[in-house]
């Protein structure tokens, strides 16, 4: 996600006479003025919304409201629940075969008509194989056949059960008008060509806020509200006295608050705390010249003081993780190989490397949860011997940093804190460290022909028990090759107005088209 509007808390209350002045109206209010409004806060603008380049937050969160998939997923606190969406029928014909039949009451706007079953060929069939992030939804697609305007059969290589949830629900599963495309170029970036949603873009204040209204075209179940609005706020504590001020009727709040707030939730208010997805971790690049040799990174994995991290950073809320998948599901992994944290050993390791005076650069986030990870790392590693220069990054210039094609930044990177939304299957967390994520995501240069493998097995293998064997291993592989520092699975902590039943899936963004008045 890209953003460049920052504010603090100074910044935000001296900005009171401006943008919050004008939402401050008193004790907490159902939602806006007009009880049709739902406010929501996003901790970063978007960049692009065409699904074959999404990246996350409201790149997903805005073509959720836009565009159909086939099927959506419902709350991740009610078990992640697939229904309808799209399609008015779609099950397995057998392990590789997906027959679906669209609804008959969806149409595009822009006068580009119905939504056709060539539509959805067209979706998914410009992500397989390409270069977008999430072609590995669509490694499994042979193709997509089109039996009749409104029908079809997805045709799978292998069986993969995971395609269910992997692929059609949302990120490269939203649905895009092939005429409407193809006449913008064969894709786009902020304007959506051609609109099918409970809602359409209307307008959009870069880096301030977005706004959607409801498409008058819409023959679906009608959402609760006619207009929703996304205010970008980045930082957490913001937020947080934003939504103090009545500007949002939902947000994310930071999980250093989550105490604080639980103790004296506002008049009105409802705070949910809940296990998520968005895992944590410390890439330590292996292709760094300081950093190749193993012995060193193993320096770096013992000094590292998990129980400081979860403690200062998140309040003791979570336990630590063992990998990328997550805790106490049937696929984690059991603990760490390098468990518990050891200086002396960390010490012995450099001078056996001849290696002193050691100095890295960390690279993370400006928001306060990577900050206060980043000061943590920053302590710890000193008491090995090993200085830490902290270098704060916005949004913009971070997530090009690891990216090949702008630039050979991605070669030089030493240590990096990173945090994704993770998925309901294993498959899609470990995703982003095969080899051929060097340059994409995998900025710890991580290469491992037996990792890839096991991927391959893991994707199409149908025993549970076989694949968290498979699963467990990879992220063995991935703690050995010292490039990777497992930290946790953020827990969810979020507050909403009492007469509001919120929806969140499982990569913790918001689905606004499900929210409901209560």
């Amino acid at each position: 996600m890209r953003n460049l509007w920052r504010t603090d808390r100074r910044g935000l209350l001296k900005a009171g006479g401006t943008m919050l002045a004008g939402m401050a109206l008193g004790p907490r209010l159902a939602w806006s003025a007009d009880g049709d409004t739902l406010r929501l806060r996003a901790a970063a603008d978007f960049q692009v919304l065409d699904p074959k380049g999404i990246i996350g937050e409201l790149d997903d969160i805005i073509p959720r409201c836009t565009q159909v998939t086939l099927i959506r997923l419902g709350d991740m606190r009610e078990g992640n629940e697939t229904s309808n969406w799209g399609a008015e029928k779609i099950d397995w014909v057998d392990p590789q075969k997906i027959a679906f039949t669209l609804r008959d009451d969806l149409t595009w706007n822009n006068g580009f008509g119905p939504v056709t079953a060539e539509d959805v060929k067209f979706s998914f069939e410009r992500i397989a194989g390409s270069d977008s992030a999430w072609a590995y939804q669509f490694e499994k697609l042979d193709k997509v056949e089109v039996i009749d305007q409104r029908s079809g059969i997805i045709h799978l290589k292998q069986p993969f059960k995971p395609f269910w949830v992997i692929s059609l629900p949302y990120y490269g599963g939203h649905i895009v008008c092939k005429a409407a495309v193809e006449k913008a170029g064969g894709s786009y970036t902020t304007e959506i060509p051609a609109q099918c949603g409970p809602f359409l873009l209307e307008k959009w204040e870069q880096n301030q806020k977005v706004t959607l209204v409801a498409n008058p075209d819409w023959k679906g179940p009608k959402p609760d509200f006619n207009k929703i609005e996304y205010f970008i706020v980045t930082d957490d504590q913001a937020a947080l006295l934003a939504y103090e001020a009545d500007a949002f009727d939902y947000t994310r709040i930071a999980v250093s608050a989550a105490k604080q707030v639980k103790a004296n939730v506002p008049k009105g208010a409802t705070l949910i705390e809940a296990q998520s997805t968005r895992y944590h971790w410390l890439t330590i690049n292996i292709a760094s010249p300081q950093l190749t040799d193993p012995r060193v990174r193993q320096a770096i994995q013992y000094a590292y003081d998990g129980d400081a991290v979860l403690q200062g950073a998140f309040d003791g809320l979570v336990p630590r993780s063992a990998g990328v998948v997550q805790p106490g599901t049937k696929f984690s992994r059991e603990k760490n190989r390098i468990a518990t944290r050891d200086v002396e050993k960390a010490k012995a390791l450099l001078a056996e490397a001849g290696v002193s005076d050691l100095t890295l650069k960390l690279v993370a986030l400006t928001d306060s949860t990577s900050q206060a990870i980043a000061q943590i790392v920053q302590a710890n590693l000193a008491e090995a011997g090993i200085t830490i220069e902290i270098q704060p990054t916005e949004d913009a210039a971070y997530w090009a940093l690891g990216d090949k094609t702008a630039g050979d930044t991605y070669k030089t990177l030493e240590l990096v804190l990173m945090n994704f939304a993770g998925g309901i299957d294993p498959t899609e967390n470990l995703v982003w460290f095969r080899p051929d994520q060097i340059g994409v995501y995998n900025w710890s240069f991580f290469d491992s022909t037996e990792f890839e493998e096991l991927y391959q097995k893991g994707s199409v293998e149908q025993d549970d028990a076989k694949r968290t064997e498979i699963f467990n291993r990879m992220e063995d592989l991935m703690e050995d090759s010292g490039g990777f520092i497992f930290i946790c699975f953020e827990p969810q902590i979020a507050l909403h107005d009492s007469n509001l039943k919120p929806v969140i899936l499982a990569d913790g963004h918001p689905n606004p088209t499900m929210f409901r008045k209560v």
